[in-house]
């Protein structure tokens, strides 16, 4: 039975290809730390933990939710995002739940890109980018994520022609996967682009609450002129632990927030009622144990960067995110046959930064999702099975 020709170009995500790669080595009796999977690994507030308890046992709460959101939800989202970012938004015009931020960033090329039309693309990226254009029918003009340029695209790169026909714009600081940040003059740059070829901007701003050493990622909305352009997509995952939830939230633009709208209304019913209760618990509740999550991370961060560091292996410390992103040691060149080379020796898993698009060859992407005594394990069995001297 042949599959339709628009699921011909993707193959298995490469998460669902480390999670059968840990399994084997399980198999085996080997002990495995996976480090390859974003997924958070620590609980939710308590405080949200009871406001989903309570919504359980509330009248109606297994109704359908229906695509929108409840009207309180998306106050709390608004509220929110004005204590945070000092941006003001509609939360019935311009506020949108949805399950999940990667389902929102999978949709708006549904209501948006035309079969044969240009999407603008990070490179390396989160798979959902290019993914969401191969569902839609739609063909990816990849913005090269450089070294050189702090892994910001080079938006002078585009040619004219490329950026006429291109009708949406990705981006993710910080980003998932090379842990970059961007500027507000970056987002401005950003805005006078979208201004000029009339593109949609889709920014994923999922981790902007993961970030270090007193550093506070902006969102573009902040930029002047950003919410005539384009919409901002955030989670509850990251930031309060809620990933397995599958709640999250899309702002901005109202008229590119109609049009995902009608996709979600035809294919889903919305996040469980429930489920949003507690999200308007973790948004309007005490942000100390964001706070708090943030230290974690860091303190994860300088263990494996310090340590790998202390190996011969320079690994860069990134100021926000949830990840490393970091060069191959030196003596390797592909990142495919060094993770599978690690996960042999050592039994830790990492993601090849190929896996990401083909600028990601050469690097390897770290998630810090282990304990801390659990990443000192790391370095210690990394430091046993590899000279990097």
């Amino acid at each position: 039975m042949q599959v339709a020709r628009r699921i011909q170009g993707l193959s298995a995500a490469i998460f669902s290809e480390m999670d059968d790669l840990g399994k084997e080595l399980r198999a085996a009796g080997v002990d495995v730390i996976n480090l390859s999977v974003g997924s958070p690994d620590r609980s939710p507030a308590l405080h949200i933990q009871q406001a989903l308890i309570e919504a359980i046992r509330e009248p109606g709460i297994f109704n359908y939710a229906l695509a929108e959101g409840l009207p309180e939800f998306k106050q709390a989202v608004a509220d929110w995002y004005r204590q945070r970012f000092g941006v003001l938004l509609d939360p019935e015009r311009e506020v949108l739940s949805l399950m999940g931020s990667q389902d929102g960033l999978a949709h708006v090329y549904l209501a948006y890109l035309n079969p044969g039309e240009v999407a603008l693309v990070p490179d390396p990226g989160y798979p959902i980018y290019s993914a969401g254009v191969v569902l839609a029918e739609g063909t990816i003009h990849p913005l090269p994520l450089l070294k050189e340029n702090g892994f910001l695209p080079d938006l002078g790169a585009v040619p004219v022609e490329v950026a006429q026909r291109a009708r949406i714009m990705v981006i993710n600081y910080p980003n998932n996967p090379v842990a970059a940040t961007a500027d507000l003059d970056f987002f401005r740059a950003v805005v006078q682009f979208a201004r000029k070829y009339e593109i949609i901007v889709c920014h994923d701003v999922a981790y902007s609450e993961l970030a270090y050493d007193g550093y506070r990622p902006p969102s573009f909305l902040e930029a002047k002129g950003a919410k005539e352009v384009g919409v901002e997509f955030h989670s509850l995952s990251k930031t309060y632990n809620m990933a397995g939830c599958r709640c999250a939230f899309v702002v901005g633009n109202a008229e590119i927030l109609d049009g995902l709208r009608v996709i979600k209304s035809n294919i889903d019913f919305g996040v469980f009622r429930a489920v949003q209760k507690a999200g308007i618990a973790a948004l309007h509740g005490s942000q100390e144990a964001v706070e708090i999550n943030a230290r974690v991370y860091q303190r994860r961060r300088d263990i494996l960067v310090r340590g790998l560091s202390s190996l011969g292996w320079p690994v860069p410390s990134p100021k926000a995110s949830m990840f490393i992103w970091t060069p191959l040691p030196a003596g390797w060149r592909s990142s495919r046959e060094f993770v599978w080379e690690l996960a042999r020796r050592t039994g830790v898993l990492f993601v090849p930064g190929v896996a990401f698009g083909p600028r990601g060859e050469g690097y390897v992407r770290i998630a810090l999702v282990g304990s801390e005594q659990r990443l000192e394990e790391v370095v210690r069995r990394i430091g046993n099975s590899f000279d990097f001297s």
